[in-house]
């Protein structure tokens, strides 16, 4: 089981409002929408992905690398990295 998977409804509801409002910039695009709030949008969808992924980390922090940590071992360290570069790709973006 996922670390998310109790809240997988609540992820999928999120990422289809996400698909729902890049399509709603692809539109602002096509009319031809004053730049800046194509910006705006784009910034709004930004941050909305963001939310997403700290809630996924949140979650891997607390359920996965804990329960690796907990079998001890190269589990524990190799799931330590493994978030560690996560972070590390969320933090670049």
């Amino acid at each position: 089981m996922r670390g998310y998977t109790q809240d997988k409804d609540a992820y999928l509801k999120r990422l289809r409002r996400i698909e729902g409002q890049v399509r709603g910039l692809q539109r602002m695009v096509e009319e031809d929408v004053y730049c800046i709030d194509v910006l705006t949008q784009v910034s709004a969808v930004t941050r909305a992905l963001q939310a997403v992924a700290l809630g996924l980390l949140e979650e891997h922090l607390g359920h996965c690398v804990t329960e690796a940590v907990r079998a001890g071992g190269d589990e524990g360290r190799e799931s330590v990295r493994e978030a560690a570069e996560a972070i590390s790709r969320l933090v670049k973006s």
